[in-house]
């Protein structure tokens, strides 16, 4: 009897194993353009956007501030792209491409009356303004799981604490600066395990991504 329950309970354990990665490995998703390789060989110089980033709650916190929540949710879309260009900067000898100073494409964004409002212009329209021949836009979606939910999202955004703490997504795209087509979009999950700092979690998103990265020479 007792070898009939162990026998069950290892092939249950076995089969929720092989559930969980085949749900890991579907979480990814990955789409080219045909014209990609054609379109990317023409690029020089690409900007990173501001990812559009969304903080949400399985229980909301007490206390909960809707400005407070606001403004998190933009530094995070700042830091993301902050964080993304000093990667992509660090390993630039592994790119075709240079990576337009993140400063110069928030203050030319802003001088066109787009920052902020990405979402209401073209990507052909913001490369134009940007005079870049593609732009790496996305977005990040994370949801927080622990009851402490407020000091999670500050210290994500502004660094200082780790642990298992909530699930998120992540979308990257590359779109061509001459038309706007999309060229190239990555979707991946994130597990819970989120670090302590922007530059830490950018570092995990973009060890997923590296291996499909288009400009990786």
């Amino acid at each position: 009897m007792k070898i009939l329950s162990f026998l069950l309970l290892f092939i249950l354990t076995a089969t929720l194993a092989s559930a969980q990665v085949m749900l890991g490995e579907s979480a990814k998703q990955i789409f080219a353009s045909p014209q990609l390789k054609t379109e990317i060989g023409q690029h020089k110089t690409v900007a990173i956007l501001p990812f559009a980033a969304k903080i949400s709650y399985r229980k909301q916190p007490k206390n909960f501030n809707a400005e407070a929540h606001q403004e998190q949710e933009e530094n995070l879309a700042k830091n993301i792209q902050a964080s993304m260009y000093t990667y992509l900067l660090r390993k630039s000898k592994s790119y075709s491409v240079t990576f337009q100073d993140v400063e110069k494409t928030n203050i030319l964004l802003k001088k066109a009356g787009m920052f902020g409002k990405l979402d209401e212009f073209t990507r052909q329209e913001i490369a134009e303004a940007l005079s870049v021949d593609a732009v790496i836009g996305g977005k990040f979606d994370m949801e927080q799981t622990r009851s402490d939910g407020a000091a999670f999202a500050t210290a994500v955004v502004f660094g200082g604490y780790a642990g298992k703490t909530g699930s998120g997504s992540l979308t990257m795209t590359i779109n061509n600066g001459k038309d706007g087509e999309l060229l190239w979009r990555f979707f991946k999950t994130m597990d819970d395990d989120f670090t302590s700092s922007t530059d830490d979690l950018v570092e995990r998103m973009m060890r997923k991504v590296s291996r499909n990265f288009p400009y990786a020479i």
